[in-house]
């Protein structure tokens, strides 16, 4: 974490290379691309000069969750990693509801996907998928497995089905094999889709704008001179 007040000696360490736990598979839903109401830098700002859960946030429980989360991610354990994550995405957003004044960054559709993340959760007596959402609406699900990101799919695409003009090939980005592998060749096989029990059956067409499937990536390359695309000397585009 450092000790400098501003931060410059706080580092970010590598815990596992990608291979470590490969079988992970990220769905994201993108649930708005329209520019925030209250930007990250004014929300964050906003937030330390009035929550006083973020004062308790800080020094009491990330530290704590960050060995917790360290721990589940070295062991694999998914139940830990889920709840983890899980639970600190929400207590992120209950900090922005404490901020003077409240900074919404969900919607209704946010709340409908951890709705139906939470109850398969519950019925599965396990987590088998996690979120957490940034500063922003759009949902980051990470499923235990491939299996398993099939069903969630499943479940996204019945829930959250695209507007009738919309074109396949867009709503779904990524790995495009998983959507064969959730029984989607064409617009007409959305009909043969299960009902999920988790939201009743309900509908919500357009309410996610495009979906992205990946899977866990290396992290941050130091690039050449050559390579990339700064001006070391300006920090502006080459």
């Amino acid at each position: 974490m450092g000790k400098d007040d501003k931060g410059t000696d706080s580092l970010a360490v590598q815990l596992a290379d990608e291979k470590h736990w490969d079988e992970l598979v990220i769905i994201i839903a993108v649930v708005s691309s329209r520019q925030k109401e209250t930007s990250s830098t004014t929300g964050m700002r906003d937030t330390v000069e009035t929550s006083l859960l973020l004062q308790h946030r800080a020094k009491e429980v990330v530290p704590k969750r960050i060995l917790k989360m360290e721990e589940a991610i070295k062991n694999r354990d998914f139940a830990t990693f889920a709840q983890l994550s899980c639970t600190d995405s929400n207590q992120f957003h209950a900090v922005c509801l404490d901020t003077c004044p409240p900074i919404f960054y969900m919607n209704d559709t946010s709340h409908r996907i951890i709705s139906l993340v939470e109850k398969w959760n519950r019925a599965e007596g396990t987590p088998q998928v996690a979120y957490t959402f940034d500063a922003g609406p759009n949902a980051v699900m990470i499923a235990r497995d491939r299996k398993t990101a099939t069903l969630l799919l499943q479940k996204l695409l019945y829930t959250f089905p695209p507007n009738s003009d919309a074109d396949l090939n867009s709503f779904v980005l990524g790995d495009k094999a998983i959507l064969k592998d959730a029984g989607i060749n064409a617009r007409e096989d959305f009909a043969t889709l299960p009902q999920p029990p988790e939201l009743k059956g309900q509908q919500y067409k357009g309410d996610v704008s495009y979906f992205i499937c990946t899977r866990p990536g290396r992290g941050p390359v130091v690039l050449s001179d050559e390579t990339h695309l700064l001006n070391p000397e300006t920090g502006l585009p080459k």
